[in-house]
């Protein structure tokens, strides 16, 4: 259940950078922390 809401997260944030709402409320942190968040998952996998 936890990985699902990850995924829902991650594809709102990979949304909202593309329609520009993110530079536009200065939240572009929001994407190194969702691959930060990733990075240990791709090592592991």
């Amino acid at each position: 259940m936890l990985l699902a809401a990850f995924y829902v997260f991650a594809i709102a944030a990979i949304i909202l950078h593309y329609t520009g709402h993110l530079k536009r409320w200065n939240c572009e942190w929001v994407l190194i922390v969702l691959a930060i968040a990733v990075f240990p998952a791709v090592l592991f996998l």
